[in-house]
């Protein structure tokens, strides 16, 4: 069977085959192609023509942050002895190619990812000069493999609801206290008083000292001697999770102690989240999960009584309906409202009890220590208290119950309610104690409330599955496209910009609660024929900002008194002019209508201007309650130098709670033990 021809096929009488008509027919009449497709597409001989490509050209996947693209990134660089095997279809799993980390794969592969980033960039671009061998690369893997399985034993063994809601919100609370401590010094002009010196003395902490300060070398050495205390933290960790047989390689030691020391806890973990602007960030990141969380359980519940109106034809009520019919409807939905939400609250309430009733009690107990966190060394007996090795300290541990857990306090101190609703703050206490010490003691240790609690901690909150979404966005925030590039959360490059941050961030803390309430919390009357003036906002208790000498605490400008001059510009002349809301009018109409500049005769004028008014108040309210929450909130993250006292506290806990042996003993004695 011969090819068609490419040209035209002249016809000399006898029959021609159909195949060949239908090519010669497309090919030479165009009138006719419509009525031949399907016969040319189902020929074997049709091809495309030959500009045309074979197949689409695959795109390029940007997604970084796929399992698929993670697993692909991590054989390049930690299994490079196994590229021999690209070849094959299906290429094995990682969990085949590289030793466990943890017990969960998903986790597994998001830590393989982070470890493969800091090998690649801050290892392999040095040793691969040196040779081109991978056993030690996959030496520095089996180290950190056999310390994280360790970790993971140890993790299992702590309390981690009095870890994550106890010992750690009290750390919180006394940078708060300290932090305002320094920042509210007895010492008037012309004495002066560095709030730097007086936070550390609050909280002394070797690796800071000493203060830095601008006019002296006392920076580096301050560098410094933090350096040695990460250097002399991971050595601890190293002496205790490693085997001997790797404590007595010197080389291998020291590249690990350098990795985790220098990249990973100096980098990653003190260098950046000491820093206000990424505080802030983190902030906000939080407030956004949970307005769209409250937007999605409230658009599963719905409106009730809007849909039932559309069902039943009452959507388009007539312009004849009076006001008392269009009273009565609203009252009979929200009756109908008010009934649904009481059945549903008795519901909430029986399934309550029942559940309480059938939860376990909870086993790991707590300690009992309520000593001030703010000192170095009552810190250090805490951790020696709370540890298990020391049980002859304490024989006879007592739990801690849920509701007596310092993050309430804790909350309670950052908000300053002591300050601005002590009734409020009274009334929780006495709620408090009546439920944990009256009648029933409901939220006694292993009561109702408290079982129920802990439930509801170790099912939303301790879940491990939560734990890989949230190293996937660690890892895309600081490591974008797999690598130390442009992270998306850029630093601010002024002031002006960092002011407009902490406003944005106090926005989103304000939008978290519904409005009137932020308004009776922050002082602002709610009550129709109740007014305020001016001058009883601006005898507000004023606050100061970060610990820098000329700076503005907020976006806007401040007076002496400390209350924010909002929109307030000054123009050429030196006169005060509104920014918005402003109503410029011509001298002529004020004389003949008045200030407002409005006929009163028009529709709505005398409204209009009201309303303007009103608007204005509004505003002004708003921008005083933002400036407040800067200055009372966010105004205790905003000294980098003190966000570190709170972040090493952090980590020297979290370390004492999976190591005690780090607060009996030093490193020195540590690694005498292991390599002896």
């Amino acid at each position: 069977m011969t090819a068609a021809p490419s040209g035209p096929i002249p016809s000399k009488g006898g029959p021609v085959p159909t195949s060949l008509k239908a090519s010669a027919t497309s090919s030479t009449n165009p009138e006719s192609v419509s009525s031949s497709v399907s016969k040319t597409s189902s020929s074997p001989r049709a091809t495309p023509p030959p500009t045309a490509p074979r197949r689409p050209a695959r795109p390029i996947s940007s997604d970084f942050l796929s399992d698929r693209a993670t697993a692909a990134f991590i054989r390049r660089v930690l299994c490079a002895q196994h590229l021999a095997d690209r070849g094959r279809n299906t290429p094995a799993p990682i969990q085949d190619l590289l030793p466990p980390l943890t017990s969960r794969n998903d986790v597994d592969l998001q830590l393989y990812a982070l470890i493969a980033i800091i090998i690649k960039e801050f290892v392999q671009n040095w040793y691969a000069r040196i040779t081109p061998d991978e056993t030690f690369v996959a030496e520095i893997v089996q180290i950190i493999a056999h310390c994280t399985r360790a970790l993971e034993q140890r993790l299992r063994k702590v309390d981690l609801e009095s870890l994550l809601f106890d010992e750690l919100p009290e750390l919180l609370d006394a940078h708060v206290r300290a932090y305002r401590t320094a920042k509210n010094s007895v010492a008037r002009p012309p004495v002066e008083a560095n709030p730097r010196e007086i936070y550390h003395s609050l909280w002394p902490l070797p690796a800071l000292s000493p203060v830095p300060k601008a006019e002296d070398k006392s920076a580096q050495l301050q560098s410094d001697n933090e350096s040695a205390y990460r250097q002399l933290l991971v050595q601890g960790v190293l002496a205790i999770l490693l085997p001997t047989e790797d404590l007595e390689n010197e080389c291998l030691t020291a590249l690990v102690g350098q990795l985790f020391s220098e990249l990973v806890i100096g980098n990653l973990i003190v260098n950046k989240l000491s820093e206000p602007w990424l505080i802030l960030e983190g902030l906000i990141m939080l407030t956004r999960v949970a307005r769209t969380k409250n937007s999605i359980k409230a658009s599963e519940l719905g409106n009730v009584g809007p849909s039932l109106n559309q069902k039943a034809g009452f959507s388009k009520a007539p312009l004849t309906t009076s006001t008392h019919s269009l009273y009565i409807q609203g009252a009979f939905w929200s009756l109908i409202q008010w009934g649904f939400i009481l059945v549903n609250s008795i519901r909430l309430l029986f399934s309550t009890i029942m559940l309480s009733r059938s939860l376990p009690p909870r086993s790991i107990p707590t300690f009992i220590h309520r000593g001030n966190p703010v000192s170095h060394d009552d810190h250090d007996d805490r951790d020696e208290a709370y540890s298990s090795t020391t049980t002859e300290i304490h024989p006879q541990p007592v739990k801690v119950p849920i509701a007596e857990f310092k993050l309430w306090s804790c909350v309670a101190n950052l908000l300053e309610m002591d300050a601005r609703m002590p009734w409020m703050s009274g009334a929780l206490s006495m709620a408090q104690w009546g439920a944990i010490r009256g009648p029933g003691r409901l939220a006694g240790s292993d009561g109702m409330i408290d079982r129920l609690l802990s439930h509801h901690i170790q099912a939303y909150i301790l879940d491990p599955a939560r734990l890989p979404p949230l190293l996937r966005a660690v890892r895309g925030a600081v490591f974008p496209n797999n690598a130390p590039g442009a992270s998306s959360l850029v630093p601010p490059s002024s002031d002006e910009q960092l002011d407009a941050l902490r406003r944005r961030c106090a926005s989103a803390l304000l939008a978290l609660v519904p409005k009137r309430v932020g308004r009776l919390y922050y002082g602002s009357s709610n009550w129709p024929w109740s007014t305020r003036s001016t001058s009883t906002r601006k005898s507000a208790n004023s606050r100061s900002g970060p610990f820098k000498a000329g700076s503005n605490n907020t976006a806007h400008n401040t007076n002496s008194t400390g209350e924010e001059v909002a929109r307030v510009r000054l123009t050429d002349e030196g006169k005060s002019v509104r920014d918005s809301h402003a109503t410029l009018t011509p001298e002529s109409s004020k004389r003949q209508f008045g200030d407002t500049g409005v006929r009163p005769t028009e529709a709505g004028g005398d409204d209009r201007a009201d309303m303007c008014n009103e608007d204005e108040d509004e505003d002004e309210e708003e921008d005083r309650i933002l400036s407040e929450i800067e200055t009372g909130i966010l105004d205790v993250f905003s000294d980098p130098y003190c966000n570190k006292h709170l972040v090493y506290g952090i980590l020297e806990l979290i370390l004492v709670r999976l190591m005690p042996e780090l607060a009996e003993k030093g490193v020195i004695e540590l690694w005498e033990e292991r390599i002896s």
